[in-house]
């Protein structure tokens, strides 16, 4: 399949983004468009997705944009690397676990780079080093579109997440590579979408 990859060097506004995402998933729907695989950093948001609770959010003070994703509140910051995804199901196996699996394998094989060993959850999904979680993943399906994608945590600022109960987990228990490393990986950005690109065409 032909996917197209888009690699934003500068970051980009979560409301922009959503305003992209959500018209090339209109696109896709009606063949206008390839799918895409997106990288790109977005600047300190609070988002909440469709199983947001608001016993989440430890500071009430914070601005949260609600979104129509899976998941609860998570953090997107400066250093964390967002994949998003617009995949064409309609062309593939309608399997959204498949799909889901192959981010999980994605995000595993990327991390394997830096040496960082990794596995998935059935139970509580995103990417986990021992018992913190490096990366979240939310995706919402429409006709058979998926859309949304994940999140990894590279060189953020981790107390950034002291404010809320991150995907209703302790928020002591997420991590970064940096902070399992002590290292800030430069200039990747193609290699992981080399790597999404595989392991979604595999589907």
């Amino acid at each position: 399949m032909n996917i197209e990859i888009k690699l934003s060097e500068k970051r980009v506004s979560y409301k922009k983004a959503m305003n992209f995402l959500l018209k090339r998933v209109e696109k896709v729907k009606k063949g206008k468009e390839k799918e895409l695989i997106w990288i790109l950093e977005h600047p300190k948001t609070y988002t909440a997705g469709i199983r947001f609770n608001q016993k989440d959010v430890v500071d009430k003070k914070i601005k949260i944009i609600n979104t129509n994703r899976g998941g609860k509140i998570t953090l997107h910051n400066p250093g964390q690397k967002i994949i998003y995804i617009v995949i064409n199901l309609n062309n593939r196996k309608k399997d959204i676990r498949r799909l889901i699996h192959s981010i999980e394998k994605s995000v595993i094989q990327f991390l394997k780079l830096f040496n960082i060993y990794s596995k998935s959850d059935k139970k509580n999904i995103g990417i986990w080093v021992k018992n913190k979680k490096i990366a979240a993943i939310g995706l919402r399906v429409s006709k058979w579109v998926a859309y949304h994608g994940c999140s990894i945590n590279v060189s953020n600022k981790l107390k950034d997440y002291l404010k809320i109960i991150p995907c209703g987990l302790n928020n002591k228990k997420i991590t970064s590579i940096y902070n399992e490393k002590k290292i800030v990986p430069k200039n990747f950005e193609h290699q992981l979408a080399k790597i999404f690109c595989k392991n979604i065409n595999s589907i």
